[in-house]
């Protein structure tokens, strides 16, 4: 069941359903901290904490490695992170359950659906390809396609314009609350997913409209059967 904390009531006439795709539809939590580890390995005097990469978790990469270094100028920190996270993607990234199975039964039923990313368009194409799912996104919004990354609705925006979809018939997934709020100012629906690493408390805070405990739970908002006809 969604998370009946935020709003009741499943929601009727969900066209295109938007994905973010890291914490979200796959598990990289641990290549990103891994990458990160690796990159600023040797450059600070203190490894940045787990915590602490994940508190800023779902920004653009610059601005995460300007963060966790206190450098203006990360070109090279930038290098490091993707070749390391390049290199083992396919090692430490997982789907996590369900994802690619309830992606494609929405598909199968007709629901149109997207990516909306804070990644580059290299690495966003890598984890298509490790779900199995390249073919059922209509647009794909990566941090390379706009000038306002999220939490700016500017992507939310792109992925709807480039589908021809109704913002007030799509609805927004992501594990963070970047997502929520560049869902939020866009007029979609948005859902937070409670296997976030900042938890599902944190992201209440933001005002999703749903939170998912299980992927599943999509069926039953968007209306759609879960079980093959």
């Amino acid at each position: 069941m969604t998370d009946k904390g935020i709003r009741k009531g499943i929601e009727s006439g969900i066209q295109t359903v938007l994905f973010d795709l890291d914490g979200t539809i796959i598990d990289t939590n641990e290549l990103i901290i891994q990458s990160f580890i690796h990159a600023l390995d040797g450059t600070i005097p203190q490894p940045p904490t787990r915590d602490r990469i994940i508190s800023i978790m779902g920004r653009p990469l610059v601005e995460q490695l300007q963060l966790l270094s206190g450098r203006e100028d990360v070109t090279e920190l930038e290098q490091r992170y993707r070749e390391f996270n390049i290199e083992n993607h396919d090692r430490l990234a997982r789907p996590f359950p369900y994802a690619a199975e309830v992606i494609r039964r929405l598909h199968a039923q007709g629901v149109r659906m997207g990516i909306v990313t804070t990644k580059i368009r290299r690495t966003t194409g890598m984890g298509l390809r490790l779900l199995g799912i390249e073919n059922l996104m209509e647009a794909v919004v990566t941090v390379e396609d706009v000038e306002l990354p999220k939490p700016d609705p500017q992507p939310v925006v792109k992925a709807l314009e480039i589908m021809g979809s109704d913002p007030r018939t799509a609805l927004m997934v992501g594990d963070s609350h970047y997502d929520i709020m560049a869902a939020n100012r866009a007029g979609v629906i948005s859902a937070g997913v409670s296997w976030s690493l900042k938890g599902a408390d944190f992201l209440r805070r933001y005002d999703p409209r749903h939170i998912l405990h299980d992927i599943r739970e999509l069926f039953d908002i968007t209306g759609i059967a879960g079980d093959p006809d």
